[in-house]
């Protein structure tokens, strides 16, 4: 079996990817096409900065302001090198599409693996349809937000979209992700390189073009100096403002897994693999503060950027953009332009969501981790989990539709899509430093001696997080108010944990391989 595999693969005969990919007891089922350019393109494009601070720019400047955004901004990107770093080290070690659910299990021992691997690999995948359902979601308000705009502003009888028709937009936007996806990874890859490319150059004409064009710009003081308390939401403690301003930072530099799962599809993938991992990190903090910087030196009025009766309809970095080139030139119809530029970005940001969804739903139910596993683990003649990607797809739908009943409860999808990845990201680094302390292999790229220093500062900064995200964002709490965020998480888990004890410990055993011995 494995020789005639190999004959039908001779171009990857000598890729160590390949190579380790088959130690691990894996066959070579998905086309590895992907470059170290490409495999970084991904996790980069779903880190996307201009999606994730441009969607949560309100809770920034809302919770602390310039100060909660510069600074937050630093603070997440430390840690989040941390927790990129020490996963790094494990994929250069285990570069499978299973990712972190397989490092748990090879990583926990056998006693522990199975449900080590239950655990990681469910909220893991989780967090990756609520990422997909928030980014999607979110270029579907955008689009709500560029017709608004387009038709004269709320202030001049535009066009308020409906709710229903929202979901509509996010429903269409997912139907094209799924067709995108249909496409050969030689396609992904390009389209890929196409998206890194975009977010690069389109942050870089922002961050000059919008604080140039405006009339009116803020001081250096301000932007690092100014304390935002005037939250509107009953929020009063300072360091409390400071730590809900700060999921903005977090929200953005999430997604860079993508690295890992699309490992079985990279050449030379036990290095490129963690390059791809921490290069998008990196890249993406530069790149993510110049944008921070050139926006908030827009922000002079953030009671009024706020106000849900300005053009935009509060939305703040549309108001910027299109107040801008108004106060300038009489229109806003450059800054609507600009506002295309950023929804182009959240398209690639989707797009990319989709790939890496898609490749963890084929390699959990390539283990039989997933009803109806045969299913979702099945590939076409181009050699896509195609059944998996119109899953995601579906999922991400389903998970949208709350909003259609309270946008409250919806919201709490972005700080489950952080605490729920963060969460899957620290269990693998959380059993390499105490169970595997002694027994792990570090691959080509490894942490040497720091590489259990490094962990433990990953897990304990995720431990902080999962508790910062789940304090409550308005005073008095209140059906409407409440932060559901502890609320879904700790429903996961224990709904996790009850299908173990009930059911799964007694069939699953955790990652399976697939060539013969």
């Amino acid at each position: 079996m494995f020789s005639s595999h190999v004959n039908r693969q001779e171009n990857s005969v000598l890729d160590s990817g390949h190579s380790r990919l088959n130690e691990l007891g894996y066959k070579q089922e998905l086309k590895r096409d992907l470059s170290v350019l490409s495999n970084f393109a991904i996790s980069f494009s779903i880190i996307s900065v201009l999606t994730g601070v441009t969607t949560l720019y309100n809770t920034g400047i809302r919770f602390g302001g310039p100060v909660s955004i510069v600074y937050g901004w630093f603070i997440a990107a430390s840690f989040t090198m941390s927790v990129g770093s020490s996963m790094a080290e494990i994929c250069s070690s285990y570069p499978t599409s299973g990712g972190l659910y397989y490092w748990s299990a090879k990583l926990a021992g056998p006693n522990w693996a199975p449900f080590a691997s239950w655990i990681t690999g469910w909220f893991n995948i989780v967090g990756q349809w609520a990422v997909t359902t928030s980014v999607d979601f979110s270029l579907a308000q955008l689009i709500q937000v560029i017709i608004l705009l387009s038709t004269g502003g709320k202030n001049g009888g535009g066009y308020e979209a409906s709710k229903y028709l929202v979901i509509a937009f996010h429903g269409g936007i997912l139907l094209l992700h799924a067709s995108i996806n249909n496409l050969p990874v030689s396609w992904l890859s390009f389209l890929g390189q196409v998206a890194a490319a975009w977010n690069i150059v389109g942050v870089f004409v922002l961050m000059i073009l919008i604080p140039c064009v405006a009339t009116e710009t803020a001081s250096a003081k301000s932007v690092f100096t100014h304390f935002n308390t005037d939250n509107g939401e009953g929020v009063d403690n300072s360091f409390h403002i400071f730590v809900v301003g700060f999921l903005m930072s977090q929200y953005s530099l999430t997604g860079y897994d993508a690295s890992a799962h699309m490992t079985e599809e990279t050449k030379n993938a036990d290095t490129n693999g963690p390059k791809g991992i921490i290069s998008s990190i990196g890249i993406s903090i530069i790149v993510g503060f110049g944008y921070i910087l050139g926006i908030t030196f827009a922000v002079i009025n953030i009671p009024f950027l706020l106000d849900e009766n300005n053009d935009a309809g509060g939305y703040a970095i549309a108001e910027i953009f299109y107040q801008a080139f108004k106060s300038r030139y009489g229109s806003g119809v450059e800054g609507i332009i600009c506002l295309g530029v950023v929804a182009v970005s959240i398209f690639f940001c989707g797009m990319s969501s989709v790939t890496a969804n898609s490749r963890m739903t084929y390699a959990f139910s390539r283990d039989g981790a997933m009803p109806f596993s045969s299913v979702w683990h099945k590939i076409n003649k181009r050699q896509v989990p195609i059944n998996a990607v119109w899953l995601s797809v579906f999922i991400s739908f389903c998970m949208a539709l709350p909003s259609l009943g309270s946008i409250v409860a919806f919201n709490s999808m972005v700080s489950i899509a952080t605490i729920g990845l963060y969460i899957a990201y620290a269990l693998p680094i959380l059993f390499r430093v105490t169970l595997a302390r002694k027994s792990f292999v570090p691959g080509p790229f490894n942490l040497g001696r720091y590489g259990v220093l490094v962990g433990w500062i990953a897990v304990i900064w995720v431990a902080i997080i999962s508790v910062f995200f789940s304090l409550p964002v308005a005073f008095p709490v209140t059906i409407e108010t409440l932060n559901y965020t502890p609320v879904a998480v700790g429903g996961l888990f224990i709904l996790l944990v009850s299908s173990w004890v009930f059911k799964a410990r007694y069939w699953f055993r955790g990652p399976i391989t697939n060539i013969d011995a």
